[in-house]
């Protein structure tokens, strides 16, 4: 047995147990476990992880750590450059692309509406979301700790909101998406991308009570399922707005000032 000294900083405080919050605490181990060992045995999924200090000095995960070890545990930066120290994640993927799981249903549908590409089945299990996410270059999305603790993983995020509409917003607000926002761009069903085809091209597919009361249609390019502005348009109009404003809150004078990229 060894003993070594953790601590976490941020809103990595929220997977450790109440006693542990926002204070050092002692860790009993057997044998040298590495620095991503340590974390994911306390309960911090390493996705969440951007550095680590060992005794002061910058480590990678698969660091081993020794008898006596002071161990400093940081949330992603959003805002201070850490260039110089080494960072335990990997570069922002260069396309934000989402794979959400399968009790993340609505919110898939959400990010959809909101324009971004996100893969989601309701059948997956943990093996395919994993290799799905490292192989496609995704951000896992997920409320599931024990998912995103997987080595293949390296991009993903714990939720901690439970309600699919404060999910959207902490998705935006978590990887500061409100300038790439393209509102009605992707089919909500198969996630492909929508072009605007002629109403002549679009009547066979419509419901007869549809016919002559929409002049404007768009049509998903991979599975053809054809929208147009009903009612729904309406309330998901609503629904984009609000989550931008939510999302900008906090921000400074005049970031938030987005809400034209949801204008029909």
């Amino acid at each position: 047995m060894m003993r070594v000294s953790v601590r976490a900083y941020a809103e990595l405080n929220e997977f450790l147990s109440p006693e542990r919050r926002f204070c050092s605490f002692e860790l009993s181990t057997f044998g040298r476990p590495t620095v991503k060992d340590l974390v994911e045995g306390v309960g911090i999924p390493h996705t969440e992880v951007d550095l680590v200090l060992v005794n002061g000095r910058s480590v990678a995960f698969d660091q081993r750590l020794q008898e006596g070890d002071r161990v400093a545990v940081y949330p992603v930066f959003e805002s201070l450059d850490i260039g110089p120290l080494t960072k335990v994640r990997p570069q922002p993927l260069r396309k934000v692309r989402f794979a959400a799981d399968v009790h993340l249903g609505r919110l898939a549908a959400y990010l959809r509406m909101m324009g971004f590409d996100t893969w989601y089945a309701n059948r997956a299990d943990d093996e395919e979301l994993a290799s799905l996410s490292a192989g496609g270059r995704r951000i896992l999305l997920t409320r599931d700790r024990g998912l995103l603790m997987r080595r293949v993983v390296t991009h993903g995020y714990w939720l901690r909101a439970t309600a699919p509409r404060q999910q959207l917003v902490e998705v935006l607000k978590r990887f500061d998406l409100r300038r790439r926002v393209k509102p009605f761009s992707r089919c909500l069903a198969c996630n492909g991308l929508l072009e605007r085809v002629a109403p002549t091209l679009a009547a066979n597919c419509l419901p007869s009570r549809i016919k002559g009361e929409h002049d404007r249609f768009h049509r998903c390019r991979r599975c053809g399922r054809i929208y147009w502005r009903g009612g729904h348009y309406k309330r998901m109009l609503r629904l984009t707005r609000w989550a931008l404003r939510q999302s900008a809150r906090g921000l400074p004078h005049g970031a938030a000032d987005l809400q034209g990229r949801a204008q029909p």
